[in-house]
């Protein structure tokens, strides 16, 4: 029974980590940069839901749509003024210095901290719960009721994220731009537009993410790195720039991190992510699904 229990908690969890990691792949796939300011992203996803349903007064489920819309705006906005003049007029991202937007979006990071301290102030909130149930038992699981809300928003959300990139015309285009920008250009797509798109979806989900679990993290301006990290470890283990590496890598950890911290320790249940991604980069750098070369 106890397996069964850590089975679905590390799930959950992985669920989380999924939604938060997803978009950073995608920018990685597309731009093969990474984005250092991905766990701000986070951040203001959880601010906006918590001053938005506590300032405003409106119902928590209205405030995880101003989230999305904050996360994705801000997405669309650091790709406009931050990330285009880094690519604009190249036809290959090989040739592009990526070190530049390392540089800008790791100042982005610290610019978005240093602004939420002083404007909203260092001290933690904590977001209005969507669920009045505190524990719903199912069979021999026992699941807090906002992770259980949580997990499923996030699930409908990751499904319907993967309908549109498989089924989609612009999910097409994304996959047209990743495997070869100017290719897809010559066949007509706008690539510029379609690396903005990716950005603002990046920036909806990782926001959505942090909406979701702003009445269990109480969150603080800095409350971004953390889930960064688990970020960089996914998209490192699931293979760089892959959506679907991701994902599974995602839920791996997840479950994996859940039984580590029964069997082995729970104080070092973090530093998990961080030996898997040493051994990844070892022995299998490519990650789960990644590829072991790529031509562009």
């Amino acid at each position: 029974m106890l397996a069964v229990d850590l089975f679905v908690n590390g799930l959950i969890f992985g669920l989380f980590y999924a939604l938060m990691a997803v978009g950073l792949a995608m920018i990685f796939g597309v731009l093969r940069v990474v984005n250092f300011a991905h766990g701000e992203f986070y951040m203001v996803g959880a601010y906006t839901y918590v001053l938005v349903a506590m300032k405003l007064g409106v119902s928590p489920w209205l405030a995880l749509p101003a989230a999305a819309a904050a996360g994705a705006l801000l997405g669309a906005v650091v790709e406009r003024l931050l990330m285009r003049p880094l690519y604009a007029g190249y036809a290959s991202w090989s040739i592009m210095k990526d070190e530049y937007a390392v540089v800008v979006t790791f100042g982005l990071s610290l610019l978005l901290i240093n602004l939420v301290d002083k404007i909203v102030g260092p001290y933690p909130y904590r977001g209005p719960a969507l669920t009045e149930l505190s524990r719903v038992v199912l069979g021999p699981v026992l699941l807090n009721g906002q992770k259980l809300i949580a997990a499923g928003v996030s699930l409908a959300l990751l499904v319907g994220l993967a309908l549109f990139i498989k089924r989609s015309l612009w999910g097409r285009q994304i996959q047209a731009v990743a495997q070869n920008r100017l290719g897809a250009s010559l066949a007509g797509i706008d690539a510029t537009r379609t690396t903005s798109l990716i950005f603002a979806i990046s920036g909806l989900l990782a926001a959505l993410s942090g909406a979701l679990l702003a009445p269990l993290i109480n969150p603080s301006p800095d409350v971004g790195a953390f889930p960064a990290m688990k970020s960089y470890v996914i998209v490192v283990l699931g293979g760089m720039g892959s959506i679907w590496g991701a994902m599974i890598a995602a839920l791996l950890l997840g479950i994996l991190e859940a039984f580590f911290a029964v069997y082995v320790s729970y104080d070092y249940r973090d530093a998990l992510g961080l030996l898997i991604l040493i051994l990844v980069l070892l022995f299998r750098p490519q990650g789960l699904v990644g590829e072991k070369g790529r031509e562009v």
